[in-house]
Formats: structure tokens, C-alpha cells, sequence
């Protein structure tokens, strides 16, 4: 059965390259110029993925994240119309797992949409193996697709969780972007590297709103590591 994908942009010319694309990569596609419709099918039929507009009438991408995000999983993309957009991003903690500036190549879309649904498909797989990882006040649990910062979950999104427990496997090292690339986002372009830095903001301010010692390190031109403070008594 092909995948179902839901997408919303007010722009007809983005709608018909949406959908034209991916129906052309054996895709089941739905495309709405409002939020609001996407919403209204979502509840009806849920997809196995969400691509959103940032800016639309109505409810914006955003509004439609948040809506989605109160009772699904589903992996979302984002697009923004500019960089200025990002400014709007980088001040919300969003549920989205990704996110694309236009104009964007479809063969970039079409790697982030398989990463995503690969990724989604390998998590209901491995629900059974129970993998557990610790790291200083940290647990990461495959059974309960859940982060703990001792006793306190951190919400975090599918991609959040993926790439925190990618760097709790292996926590004392440093972690390149293109490694992060490839194993979380399924490819190695040098494009959208944004992408991870937005997804690194997000976690680190998701544990420090949890009062986990653990914080993620920027190692300058290369990635990130992990790093955890001495606890208080």
C-alpha cells in the first residue's frame, strides 16, 4: 500500500509541484491551499506524512503543527518562503521533524520525505527490542519511545529523539554534521545543514526546561557533543 501524504500551501503552483512529484514516485497525495482543510482531512483519514506551508490563510503551519502535535506523531515538514521565516521558527518550539526553504530542488524533498517515513517505519519496528541508553541524569527507552531527565520526560519530537539517543550511544564523542546527516536525515548534502543546528536549539532548551544537567556542546566547523554538569546537592 503506498504511503499516504498530506500537504498544504496556498501557493497553486507549489500544490501541483508537490503533488505532481511525489504521485510520480508511487506516493498517495493530498493537496490543500488552507491549513484548515489539511486539518479537517487529517482527522477524517490520518497520512503517514504532513508537508506544511509556514505562511497560509487561516491557520498557518505553525497553528497546524501545534493541532496536529496534541494527538499524532506524524512526521512534518516545513516550508519557509525566506531565511527571514527562520527568525519566526527559531523562536518556537515547534513539533515539526524538518523543515525546507524555498525554493527547494524536489529531489531534496523527496530524500527528506523518505528519511522521514524510513525512520518512522524503523521506530514502530524496533518497538519490541527495548534498547536502553543512560548518560549522566539521562534515559533514553525504545519500549516507551520516551527521553527522562531522572524522573521527568522530555517531550521531544521523533527527530529530537533520534538524534539525542544517536549521540547517547556513543556520549563522550563529538558528533560531525555529516555523520548526523546521514544516520538521522538519511542523506549527507551540505544543504539545510540549518536543519540540525535548529534541531540541536530545540533539544537543549527541551533539557534545560526538564532541569537536566546534560546540555549539547557546539564544537566549532565540525558538530556537536554532549556534555553534562556535576548536580547540585
Amino acid at each position: 500500500m503506498a504511503y499516504r501524504i498530506y500537504a498544504a500551501d496556498d501557493e497553486k503552483n507549489i500544490r501541483d509541484l508537490l503533488k505532481n512529484f511525489l504521485q510520480s514516485d508511487g506516493y498517495e497525495v493530498s493537496a490543500y491551499d488552507t491549513g484548515d482543510l489539511l486539518l479537517a482531512a487529517f482527522e477524517r483519514e490520518p497520512a503517514d506524512l504532513v508537508i506544511l506551508d509556514i505562511m497560509m490563510p487561516g491557520r498557518d503551519g505553525i497553528e497546524c503543527v501545534k493541532e496536529l502535535r496534541k494527538y499524532s506523531d506524524v512526521p512534518i515538514i516545513l516550508l519557509t518562503a525566506k531565511d527571514g521565516e527562520l527568525d519566526y521558527v527559531n523562536g518556537i518550539t515547534l513539533g515539526s521533524d524538518d523543515y525546507l526553504t524555498k525554493p527547494f530542488r524536489p529531489t531534496v524533498l523527496l530524500m527528506r520525505v523518505k528519511a522521514l517515513l524510513r525512520r518512522a517505519e524503523m521506530s514502530g519496528d524496533k518497538k519490541s527490542k527495548g534498547k536502553v541508553l543512560k548518560h549522566a541524569d539521562l534515559t533514553y527507552s525504545e519500549d516507551e519511545h520516551s527521553v527522562f531527565a531522572d524522573k521527568t520526560v522530555v517531550p521531544l519530537t521523533k527527530t529530537e529523539m533520534s538524534l539525542l539517543a544517536f549521540m547517547m550511544e556513543e556520549p563522550q564523542k563529538t558528533h560531525s554534521r555529516d555523520s548526523m546527516l546521514d544516520k538521522i536525515w538519511g542523506f549527507d548534502e551540505d544543504t539545510e545543514t540549518r536543519a540540525i543546528d535548529e534541531t540541536v536549539r530545540r533539544i537543549r532548551k527541551k533539557l534545560s526546561a526538564a532541569k537536566s544537567v546534560v546540555t549539547i556542546e557546539t564544537v566549532w566547523g565540525y558538530g556537536y557533543k554532549l556534555s553534562a554538569a556535576v548536580k547540585d546537592e
